[in-house]
């Protein structure tokens, strides 16, 4: 199987990662009806992503380079400050962990779950998904492509699970992304 395959299916939303639940805020804006109409969620998703390639990419781009994962889990760890998004950054990361160790058992990433339980560090998504990804061989243009699509298309498909959108709406969007 060819690499984009693989990074394909790590993509897919089937997958059970836990990213599908998280969306960074998106239900909570909409409930309390700071986002009403398209064209108000465009402007949304605009910033959503420039705050992924100013704060999140930097990390996943420094986890798949080889920087040090305890220094970078720990320094995310600091910069992520609301209590829902620093959970749902844990409960996906221990999901991804796993869930490419069994994928990938040659990449030995059930001992760097072990590691980091024993040096009780914080096993946050984004630095993971650059260091396991990078790990198992994938390029880190790729990882930051794969990165960005699954950060769009979740907030896309909260969108349109809340009814903000329509689905050709949703999809007219990711494209214009």
């Amino acid at each position: 199987m060819s690499q984009l395959a693989r990074l394909l299916h790590l993509a897919d939303s089937a997958l059970p990662t836990g990213s599908f639940a998280y969306s960074y805020g998106l239900e909570s804006s909409f409930t309390f009806g700071l986002l009403a109409t398209e064209s108000e969620f465009r402007v949304y998703l605009y910033s959503f992503l420039q705050q992924a390639v100013s704060f999140e990419l930097p990390f996943l781009t420094s986890a798949a380079a080889g920087a040090d994962p305890a220094l970078l889990l720990l320094e995310y760890d600091a910069q992520l400050l609301v209590p829902a998004l620093h959970r749902a950054s844990l409960t996906q990361g221990k999901s991804w962990l796993k869930l490419l160790a069994t994928f990938y058992p040659a990449a030995n990433l059930e001992a760097l779950g072990s590691d980091l339980a024993r040096q009780a560090l914080p096993a946050h998504f984004v630095p993971l998904f650059g260091l396991t990804l990078a790990r198992v061989g994938f390029t880190t243009a790729d990882l930051q492509t794969a990165y960005l699509h699954l950060a769009l298309r979740d907030q896309l498909s909260a969108a349109i699970r809340l009814g903000l959108l329509g689905s050709m709406a949703g999809h007219r969007l990711q494209h214009d992304f």
